[in-house]
């Protein structure tokens, strides 16, 4: 059939034949879900897979759940095909609502339920009015995490459940007569022909695979339906071990599925046989002994097996546009908290231009600068961390003395109403981590539990060492609260970005997200346990190690310059901010000399390396990494002191900094000096 030639605005139709051409012929003229032009994105998407898919589907949209569905459905509907698409589902199958009720109402509450030859009796203007479908229904969420609509795969099974049931039948007379033979006097001839002429003819006519064969496999009789199914005759068959048409990987089972018949009632197994032409076919294999042979049933399932694996992909696509949605609103929170403090910055930077404008006012301005600055990399900080992106720079922490040393600060963010009780352990607790990620994640989860409480209960901070359920310590951070808790419909979602149940402004939402970030980064884990009512418990595992904090590795040398004195080879590929790293140490009163890359640099230690006391380098440039650069710089010149920096790093991410000092960005002139007064001792 000839592709429609569609509006661009009506791509998503594409590939659903006359289906399509049912939803362009409809007049949606005063339809609740308006023209297909302006139907939301997520409709598109999930409407799409449908038209797409190669099997019978159905997607009930909107809260009236109007109808829609592809090609391949066309004929279950009958006459209602030419009024069902868009029609609601109440309508097109009003004489199946009372049975499909609660059904809907089950998968509208996210109870998935897939139905396998379910009767439903139904109106006579289709066809039979006793039928049976195979069936699944799966609710569709928006991006917003509320239902949209329902997706059904179906298909009608009236005529196999038929075609069953008569094989039943046919088997159990088969049974039957099987053994009525065996009881047979030699003076019932007679009979034995009848019940023998009997078994022949369901023999025949069966539609599933029968075959004898004796305890070694071999093939002694089977019937038509090898032909129909395999396309073997019986000449290619008899005589011949049944294990030589069945695939090479599925020959072991089968070994194992036939020994199995031999001593229990009968065994059943699912397994690929050889088509003559070459192919495989999947066949459910059913086996019973006698005294001397196996008798076994085959049935055809191989559309079966592709119905299973097209239901399997469908569903992976979906999930797949479920995470395009949700990254998409990510990206749309990210951008708002941004041009918020974009705003800010360019608002302040017009202002300050202003010849007319005050002097005292002109400071206020630049500290909202600084300040939007400071919230800005906050903001990138807690992303990265969420990410797991977050350049870490790991020592030997202890926790417990860590969390001493916050006591202060916690107390005071916790405020008069809230009692601080601190349980730590006789023997400290050590684990190789940030300390300063550290020192935010515990600070998160005191302000959360803070939250919490409104203000007023008991905040409970525990350390304790533990085994995991592998036997590997793990130091244990419990933090308590006296809360109203977190319903159970909430737990999932809140260490995700921008999720906050605060008022509008009060918080950004990623407060927990970098605790799950950290933890994650770090090789361990964050978990929350609450009861509504009765408050909530976050626990913070982190691997624990016998290693003892050390001391600063940084120590002055003899005949260290001070900071006054120092000469510094700034590496940065960023002309802006190799600029302002100059300017920054030379305000400091550094010595400056600057290359754009690592090769450059190279050159200049090569030129005169006794010039210089210190190299600062960017992480990520052009051809030679920072790491790499560093290392090179510590076998050449061991003497020179070595800090780098950086905004993000996948190297820096995955591996840390390989030892050396790390300043990350955005930074301050206090923080330069800092790191620079720890290098050199001071």
């Amino acid at each position: 059939m000839n592709a429609l030639p569609l509006d661009p605005q009506l791509a998503f139709l594409e590939g659903g034949g006359e289906a399509t051409r049912l939803i362009l012929a409809r007049d949606w003229t005063g339809h609740p879900l308006g023209p297909p032009q302006e139907w939301p994105e997520a409709f598109r998407v999930a409407i799409s897979l449908v038209l797409n898919s190669p099997e019978s589907m159905i997607l009930a949209w909107g809260p009236d759940l109007h109808f829609f569905f592809n090609e391949t459905y066309f004929p279950l509907l009958g006459p209602r095909l030419s009024w069902a698409m868009g029609a609601r589902f109440d309508e097109v199958w009003a004489d199946a609502l009372e049975q499909a009720r609660p059904i809907i109402d089950a998968a509208l509450a996210g109870q998935t339920q897939r139905f396998v030859d379910l009767p439903w009796k139904l109106d006579t203007d289709r066809g039979e009015a006793h039928t049976f479908w195979t069936f699944s229904y799966s609710r569709v969420l928006d991006g917003m995490g509320k239902v949209a609509g329902l997706f059904i795969f179906t298909n009608e099974t009236t005529a196999r459940v038929h075609a069953d049931a008569a094989l039943r039948e046919s088997q159990m007379q088969l049974s039957y007569a099987l053994e009525e033979l065996r009881a047979l006097n030699v003076t019932l001839e007679q009979r034995i022909v009848e019940r023998t002429a009997e078994r022949d003819r369901m023999w025949d006519v069966s539609p599933d695979l029968l075959a004898v064969i004796d305890f070694d496999g071999v093939i002694h009789r089977i019937n038509p339906a090898w032909h129909t199914i395999l396309g073997y005759d019986v000449g290619d068959l008899i005589g011949r071990s049944v294990m030589t048409f069945i695939h090479p990987d599925d020959v072991v089972a089968a070994r194992a599925a036939l020994a199995t018949s031999l001593t229990e009632a009968s065994s059943r197994i699912e397994l690929r046989m050889r088509h003559a032409d070459g192919h495989d076919e999947w066949i459910a294999w059913v086996g019973a002994a006698s005294a001397y042979e196996v008798f076994a049933v085959g049935r055809h399932i191989t559309q079966q097996k592709m119905a299973e694996e097209a239901l399997r992909a469908t569903e992976e696509q979906l999930r797949q546009a479920q995470k395009l949605e949700a990254i998409g609103q990510l990206t749309g929170s990210v951008a708002h908290d941004f041009n918020n403090l974009l705003t800010v910055i360019r608002g302040s930077i017009d202002l300050i231009r202003r010849p007319e404008f005050p002097a005292e006012r002109r400071q206020r301005h630049m500290d909202a600068i600084a300040d939007a600055a400071d919230r800005a990399a906050k903001l990138t900080a807690q992303l990265l961390a969420f990410a797991r992106r977050q350049p870490l720079t790991p020592e030997i922490v202890d926790v417990g003395a860590s969390i001493t040393t916050l006591t202060d600060m916690i107390t005071t963010l916790s405020g008069p109403g809230v009692q601080l009780d601190i349980d730590l352990p006789a023997t400290p607790c050590h684990a190789h981590v940030d300390r300063s990620q550290l020192d935010t994640a515990i600070v998160n989860m005191a302000v959360n539990a803070r939250d919490a409480m409104a203000g007023q209960g008991r905040l409970t901070i525990s350390v304790r060492s533990q085994r995991d359920a592998h036997g590997k310590a793990q130091v244990r951070i419990a933090i308590s609260d006296t809360g109203e808790g977190i319903p159970p419909e909430r737990l999932e979602q809140i260490f995700e970005p921008f999720f906050t149940t605060k008022k509008l402004g009060a918080g950004t939402g990623l407060g927990l997200s970098q605790v799950f970030g950290f933890a994650r980064q770090s090789g361990g884990d964050v978990q929350v346990a609450s009861t509504p009512g009765k408050g909530a418990t976050f626990t913070l595992l982190l691997p624990q190690i016998d290693g003892q904090p050390v001391a600063d590795s940084h120590a002055a040398l003899p005949g260290a310059p001070s900071r006054t004195e120092c000469c510094v080879l700034v590496v940065e590929d960023n002309v802006e901010v190799g600029h302002f790293a100059v300017e920054a140490l030379q305000t400091l009163g550094c010595r400056t000399v600057i290359a754009t890359n690592a090769a450059a640099a190279l050159e200049e230690l090569n030129r005169d390396a006794e010039r210089f006391d210190l190299v600062f380098s960017d992480v990520m440039m052009p051809g030679q990494s920072g790491i790499d650069f560093a290392h090179e710089i510590s076998r050449l010149h061991p003497r020179l002191r070595i800090l780098l920096t950086s905004g993000y790093s996948q190297v820096i991410a995955d591996e840390g900094s390989h030892g050396f000092a790390l300043l990350r960005k955005p930074y301050t002139l206090a923080e330069l000096a800092q790191q620079i007064d720890r290098l050199f001792g001071g």
